[in-house]
């Protein structure tokens, strides 16, 4: 079994299905896991794990690197 590692924390997940196309487009395998326990009833995105298997990471981190804008990285990443 292949472990996964976490490459990225989207904020909302919309911006995790985003970052999931990106990895999907490059063949790279992904999952997504919510990042805190969230109760169903909160409206609010919670934030959200985009893991890959730890042979892919590096390639995955190209990839998003690649297919992402300067202006849309976080400045705190």
């Amino acid at each position: 079994m292949t472990a996964f590692v976490q490459v990225a924390l989207a904020e909302t997940v919309a911006e995790a299905e985003e970052i999931e196309a990106i990895l999907r487009e490059a063949a790279i395998e992904v999952e997504l896991e919510t990042a805190v326990d969230h109760h169903p009833s909160e409206t609010d995105d919670a934030p959200v794990k985009v893991l890959v298997p730890e042979s892919e990471l590096e390639a995955a981190r190209d990839a998003i690197e690649a297919m992402t804008e300067p202006d849309d990285l976080d400045a705190d990443a």
